[in-house]
């Protein structure tokens, strides 16, 4: 594994900007799936105070919305630039109709490129009179740019432990006295292709990038409620492609995995089990499917049309047990899978028992109960939370993640991120002799 640590020669990617703390502000977002596109439009007001939803500074009314059949994109990946290209032109097109503007720029999705976290540490000496805000961003800074991989970008960057002398939970450490500061920070990037090829189709439709976020985050900051977040909880977002996994603790975002299995992949199950074609598949599994087999009858059976253009084959009939049985496999793979990251994230003590699914794929009947039965914890369907002008169709999971991509503007300025060290800089980075010289010499002199 080549790694960088300054993770020199990746050109860096567009960033949010603040919200005005006094303005209202048009947003628009871009969630690129592997079976719909969907943009959003809203107006983001400031609001006071409250103890609904206390992380929110704005309130977010919808006020255009577009849905396209997604081509040329395969589990977040494009793989046709002229067909993602018309798909999100047209999506686009829909919703800056419906709100009566123009859409230039947009904050988009990412599912794709491998998504990895890793947890970025430093240490620092401060002086013992106390902690100055100077000291709180330089040990951030270091610890933003721990090593990456070569060839990854770093799409989130959220600090979420602060230690004073080995004391942590520490929000904010300034003014308090003190010899040694640590941070930690959570740091989750993608493979620089998927990114670049994604933004080039979106310059395509002459529109540029706000900025990249992802998909788990997003459909985290829609879905989990604040006490799920504080208390530490697992957001997982079942698309058509992937499903991704959030984990949130202390109310941050401090880890990101997803396997490459969603919906469509039980769509395809059953086009090749029963030999009918996707598009009946898909209509099969939304209007009958099931992940319970136990519960269906054998007795109870369905039509539908054999795979082939001959008009004159009579339907078939197909038995809901066997549809069931169909789904279960996969549906237990997928959880299987998610169990196991994790597990393997390290934080399953964090989350205990909570676990939330949303996205497309999880309004399946049946899917709750046979997630339980696999990861033995507690789930329950997610839902966007507070937000207005969404129609009754559009609340559901499958539209957690562009109102994720709303929300986040509101919490953007929470994440931290490397800048370019000038030589000033570097005199005093601590993991170098000549900057552990210099900060000597700044304590001393």
């Amino acid at each position: 594994m080549s790694l960088g640590p300054f993770n020199r020669g990746a050109k860096s990617l567009p960033r949010m900007r603040a919200l005005p703390g006094k303005r209202t502000r048009i947003v628009s977002v871009l969630d690129v799936g592997t079976t719909k596109i969907t943009c959003m439009i809203a107006r983001l007001k400031p609001r006071p105070d409250s103890e609904v939803l206390p992380g929110r500074t704005h309130l977010i009314e919808i006020v255009g919305i577009g849905c396209q059949r997604s081509r040329g994109i395969k589990s977040g990946v494009v793989v046709n630039l002229e067909a993602a290209e018309k798909s999100i032109r047209y999506c686009v097109d829909a919703a800056e109709r419906m709100a009566g503007l123009t859409v230039e720029s947009l904050i988009v999705s990412v599912t794709a490129g491998r998504l990895k976290s890793v947890r970025g540490s430093a240490e620092i000496g401060v002086d013992g009179a106390g902690v100055s805000a100077g000291d709180v961003k330089r040990v951030l800074a270091q610890a933003v740019r721990s090593p990456i991989e070569r060839n990854r970008l770093v799409l989130h960057s959220v600090p979420f432990d602060m230690a004073l002398d080995g004391e942590g939970g520490l929000d904010n450490p300034a003014g308090m006295v003190g010899q040694r500061l640590a941070a930690d920070i959570h740091l989750l990037s993608a493979e620089e292709t998927p990114l670049r090829n994604l933004e080039a189709a979106i310059n395509r439709a002459q529109l540029a990038v706000e900025a990249f976020v992802a998909t788990p985050f997003a459909s985290g900051l829609a879905t989990l409620v604040d006490d799920e977040a504080d208390m530490g909880s697992a957001c997982i977002d079942m698309g058509g492609g992937s499903t991704t996994i959030a984990i949130f603790q202390n109310g941050k975002f401090v880890y990101a995995d997803s396997v490459a299995l969603g919906g469509h992949h039980i769509t395809m199950d059953l086009a090749r089990g029963l030999s009918i074609s996707p598009e009946h598949a898909e209509r099969l599994k939304v209007m009958h499917g099931s992940a319970m087999a136990e519960l269906q009858d054998d007795s109870d059976t369905i039509e539908v049309a054999p795979l082939g253009d001959h008009e004159a084959d009579a339907p078939i009939n197909v038995a809901r047990s066997l549809v069931a049985r169909i789904i279960r496999p996969r549906v237990e793979e997928t959880f299987e899978l998610i169990r196991d990251r994790l597990a393997a994230s390290g934080l399953g003590h964090v989350i205990g028992k909570r676990v939330v699914i949303t996205g497309g794929a999880s309004q399946l009947s049946g899917l709750g109960g046979a997630a339980r039965q696999v990861m033995q914890r507690n789930v329950r369907l997610g839902r966007p939370l507070g937000v207005a002008g969404l129609s009754t169709a559009n609340k559901s999971p499958a539209f957690a993640t562009p109102v994720g991509l709303l929300i986040y503007p509101q919490v953007s300025t929470m994440e931290h991120f490397a800048e370019r060290f000038s030589p000033g800089q570097l005199v005093f980075d601590e993991r170098t002799k000549v900057g552990r010289v210099g900060n000597w010499f700044r304590k001393s002199f």
